[in-house]
């Protein structure tokens, strides 16, 4: 009884939280941002970006000339300070283009007392300090079917901002995935989500999504609860998206048929991702957000090498 009381609990939570079926974002964020920025500045610190020789307009070294190079190039001012002749070097500019999405359908807002927060707030986070690092990085981010993709110094705020405006209207439905759209070639795509729906779904919308040769990462956010299944007795379990229930009398009959159906699931996003030279990633709410953070930005700077 005792667990049935627990995701009561939790369902009323998640009526507080998606007013009409849309999170209450403009309550949230403020906290979410200050987050985001925190977590992000931890994973930049001691990180290098992407500075190096090439065509863009912003200074970066004075290095010797070498014989052969044409004239032109030779910077006389600095030449003049020193018996030897200099280039001046610009940095290169080519920024790149990342597209993130966070899930906040309302399966994302579950939450148990293991778990540090909930998988909606984890997913913000881990968007929003990601966006911070790649602009920061020189790097342009979007997210799609909702903002071009910009770089600009308060990215974390013009994002919230955008996505508590989508959320005040009247018709919003907060969607499992992003919109099936083919990106670019030499764009990368990540997709930050729980991940509990059709996988046939969700192998749909990378293969969409990666058609033109856009890599991407799947990162799916879990809370302990859903990894182990603590359930027994008379439980009464809810879906979110419905008001479907299922009592049961001995909960914890069916945990080897859950634990099996949830590794298939995730081989099965494995798979979808492997068949497009995406990455998959599991990161659990009981962990640091900058530990996943850290991970994510090393697989978008060996995407963007490749």
């Amino acid at each position: 009884m005792a667990q049935v009381e627990l995701l009561d609990r939790d369902a009323a939570e998640r009526e507080a939280l998606h007013p009409l079926g849309a999170l209450d974002l403009a309550r949230r964020l403020p906290g979410l941002i200050v987050s985001a920025k925190e977590v992000a500045a931890t994973v930049m610190h001691g990180m290098h970006g992407r500075r190096r020789a090439g065509t863009g307009e912003t200074f970066w070294q004075f290095r010797p000339f070498t014989f052969g190079e044409a004239s032109a190039r030779i910077d006389w001012r600095r030449s003049a300070r020193d018996d030897r002749l200099y280039v001046r070097e610009r940095e290169w500019e080519a920024a790149h283009t990342v597209w993130i999405w966070a899930d906040r359908s309302p399966s994302m807002a579950y939450v148990s007392d293991l778990a540090l927060q909930p998988k909606i707030d984890r997913a913000l986070v881990l968007g929003l300090a990601l966006a911070d690092c790649l602009v920061r990085g020189g790097e342009r981010v979007g997210i799609p079917g909702l903002t071009r993709a910009f770089a600009a110094r308060d990215i974390v705020e013009r994002l919230a901002e955008r996505m508590a405006e989508e959320a005040t209207r009247p018709d919003f439905v907060p969607a499992e995935l992003p919109p099936a759209d083919a990106l670019a070639p030499r764009t990368q795509a990540v997709i930050i989500s729980d991940f509990l729906s059709d996988p046939e779904e969700i192998a749909a919308t990378v293969r969409s999504m990666a058609s033109r040769g856009a890599r991407g990462h799947l990162v799916m956010i879990t809370d302990p609860v859903e990894e182990t299944f603590p359930f027994s007795g008379h439980t009464e379990f809810r879906d979110v998206d419905s008001s479907a229930r299922l009592r049961v009398g001995e909960a914890q009959s069916f945990r080897a048929a859950y634990m099996q159906r949830l590794a298939e699931h995730r081989e099965h996003l494995r798979d979808a991702a492997r068949s497009r030279g995406w990455t998959f990633a599991l990161h659990h709410t009981d962990r640091p957000a900058s530990e996943a953070l850290l991970a994510l930005r090393m697989q978008l700077e060996a995407g963007q090498g490749g």
